[in-house]
């Protein structure tokens, strides 16, 4: 999806709900832009997807009309909502709109990032390793890290501590902090390249408290109980510094 500069040009910055609440389902907006069948609201409840983390599914309703999304985007401080091909008109600038996360996804994914910060926590703490990618999927998750093995014992010895993590109910926290002051935080940067670009001023930060402070723009849980079971799918050898982790969520234990 691809707005044109023109509608661009005429959307406010969106406020991203999630950013202080990732356990909304439905919230009302305005539309503030229409480019095609792509819509810019004042606020959205959806994530646009980024950092790993997909994007939200779910569905926009209006005057009777209720649309699935086809895709999110996220633009500068614009989040784009293209609807599904429909013979629906779309509504007006001006006009309000309902929506309607596809909660079992969402929370699906709430659960799986806040698992990987687990994950990444507890490599950091244990053998100091960074990160060099990740990402998440439907049924699974993977996440890089800069080392140079993973022994059968180590892998154990990881979802061991994955359990153990979990079965403590850390609290999650997430708040906001000047730049400079975010900075002051020992590794907050957990990946190997500083991807923060260096125009923002303000850093939003996730913290499972006694265990992992990151910066972090996606959605998560409230504690770490809340993830439920988590198992190692399998490692891969990606480089002579860079080994592979594939996890998944074990349903029925949250």
């Amino acid at each position: 999806m691809q707005p044109q500069p023109a509608a661009e040009s005429r959307a406010i910055p969106t406020t991203l709900l999630y950013h202080t609440d990732s356990y909304l389902s439905t919230f009302e907006a305005k539309v503030v832009a229409v480019d095609g069948r792509a819509l810019a609201l004042d606020q959205t409840a959806f994530y646009p997807g980024g950092g790993g983390q997909m994007a939200d599914r779910g569905a926009l309703t209006w005057d009777g009309h209720t649309l699935p999304l086809a895709g999110l985007a996220k633009r500068g401080d614009v989040v784009w909502h293209e609807l599904a091909a429909d013979a629906s008109p779309l509504p007006d600038v001006g006009a309000t709109v309902s929506g309607q996360l596809d909660w079992d996804f969402r929370y699906r994914m709430m659960r799986t990032h806040t698992a990987l910060h687990i994950l990444c926590g507890s490599i950091f703490r244990d053998f100091g390793a960074q990160v060099t990618g990740g990402q998440m999927y439907p049924d699974r998750a993977r996440m890089d890290f800069a080392l140079e093995y993973f022994t059968p014992d180590t892998v154990h010895q990881i979802e061991r501590c994955l359990a153990e993590e979990i079965a403590k109910d850390r609290p999650i926290k997430v708040y906001v902090l000047p730049r400079e002051t975010a900075f002051e935080i020992p590794d907050l940067i957990r990946t190997k390249i500083n991807l923060l670009p260096p125009g923002i001023t303000t850093i939003r930060i996730v913290e499972i408290q006694g265990l992992d402070v990151q910066a972090d723009g996606g959605t998560h849980v409230k504690s770490t109980r809340e993830v439920g079971g988590v198992k190692i799918l399998k490692t891969e050898n990606k480089g002579k510094q860079n080994k592979r982790m594939e996890i998944a969520l074990v349903d029925g234990e949250v």
